[in-house]
């Protein structure tokens, strides 16, 4: 077996002793503390800052001149371009923009005279539209196809005392109103249309097919004046049914006449419309 010298156990021992002198060395180390910075002062922050804004200045003025100098430089070549052409060339510029600009000043001619034309057309088809709603109100009143309601006058007749009311004396009545300028006319809530027709019966009278008995209502928009005048005219009809027939007449002018009565629209056989 063998043992270790003296001389490395010496050794051995010396490097321990070492080793626990720089432990005790690295124990007396202060630690946790950190280098203190200096803080700025304001008056450096604000040197800082007006640096800051001097160089952005610079900086905007630099651009402006560098976009001046770049623009100056266009116009310059563009005077230069121009003042470099011939007098030959100059001609034909200035003739071909003419010719543009005539060109231009034609098609703006083309398009307004297009654009008068629509107009014009959509005014004519406003206008046709409206003739034809307008024509076919007038057919539906004078066909007895719609109703109607306006100023006019409202006449009673009862039955006369001495004798029956003759078809004759009551379609001289219609006459009369027309001639006065009658519009829309009912007797006894029959519509009277061009086309009617009155007939005597053995109790009264027949309108268009349909008995009728009185009193008689007629009912009649127009001038309330003139159809009025022409009822109660002397030596008129008015007079004709009181003298003659012993009727009471009676005619009122109400604000507004409305006659409900339709007819339906008659079935043509032979006419039509011409296209």
């Amino acid at each position: 077996m063998a043992f270790p010298n003296k001389q490395n156990d010496e050794n051995i021992i010396g490097k321990l002793h070492q080793q626990h002198a720089k432990d005790r060395e690295s124990d007396q180390t202060q630690t946790g503390s950190f280098p203190v910075v200096p803080k700025r002062s304001k008056h450096s922050l604000s040197s800082q800052i007006t640096r800051a804004r001097i160089f952005t200045g610079f900086l905007i003025m630099l651009m402006c001149a560098l976009l001046g100098f770049a623009y100056m430089i266009q116009v310059n070549r563009s005077s230069s371009l121009y003042e470099t052409l011939s007098e030959d060339e100059l001609t034909r510029l200035i003739t071909e923009t003419n010719s543009q600009i005539q060109n231009l000043e034609q098609r703006k001619s083309e398009l307004s005279g297009q654009l008068d034309s629509l107009r014009a057309s959509v005014n004519k088809q406003e206008e046709a539209r409206r003739i034809a709603r307008q024509n076919a109100e007038t057919n539906g009143l004078l066909s007895g196809r719609l109703p109607a309601i306006g100023k006019g006058i409202i006449i009673h007749i009862t039955a006369g005392e001495k004798e029956r009311i003759d078809s004759s004396t009551m379609f001289g009545l219609i006459e009369e109103l027309r001639n006065a300028g009658v519009e829309v006319i009912s007797i006894n809530d029959i519509r009277i249309i061009t086309s009617s027709y009155i007939s005597d019966s053995k109790h009264g009278l027949i309108c268009d097919g349909i008995e009728m008995d009185p009193p008689y209502i007629v009912k009649a928009i127009g001038d309330p004046q003139n159809l009025q005048n022409a009822v109660t005219i002397a030596g008129g009809v008015g007079s004709r049914l009181k003298v003659k027939f012993g009727a009471l007449v009676h005619v009122m002018t109400p604000d507004e006449v409305e006659i409900k009565a339709t007819r339906e629209p008659k079935q043509y056989q032979y006419a039509h419309q011409v296209e």
